[in-house]
């Protein structure tokens, strides 16, 4: 499969997910990206277009902790911590966007640390 076939797929499956998903105030979207190095999640609330918390393999916070660590592994991590900052701003529903990725490995594992920290969704 060549590149751009590659990118047209996912693209198709983005926008499909996201003509079903929207952020409100009262449960904002997590929307997760995953690149080959990195993952990156991020609570946004559409009515307003703001980004509430973010976390992702790049934090400061995070860095240094991830270190060694698997990729899956950390994944959860990022899972866990935006989790953390996302109930102390008082957020405890949200609806999970997975962004055109399948719903397993690294995906799976941030949905995972997000519900075991305590979101709902």
């Amino acid at each position: 499969m060549d590149i751009e076939k590659k990118k047209e797929s996912h693209l198709k499956r983005k926008t499909r997910v996201r003509k079903k998903i929207t952020g409100t105030s009262e449960r904002p979207r997590l929307n997760v990206y995953r690149s080959n190095k990195h993952i990156y999640a991020q609570i946004i609330e559409d009515a307003t277009g703001k980004t509430l918390t973010a976390a992702s393999t790049l934090s400061k916070e995070l860095k240094d902790k991830l270190g060694d660590v698997k990729k899956a592994e950390a994944a959860k991590k990022i899972g866990e911590f935006v989790a953390k900052k996302a109930i102390a701003k008082g957020i405890d529903r949200v609806v999970f966007d997975r962004g055109g990725f399948l719903y397993h490995g690294r995906i799976k594992a941030v949905a995972d640390g997000a519900r075991e920290a305590g979101l709902k969704f």
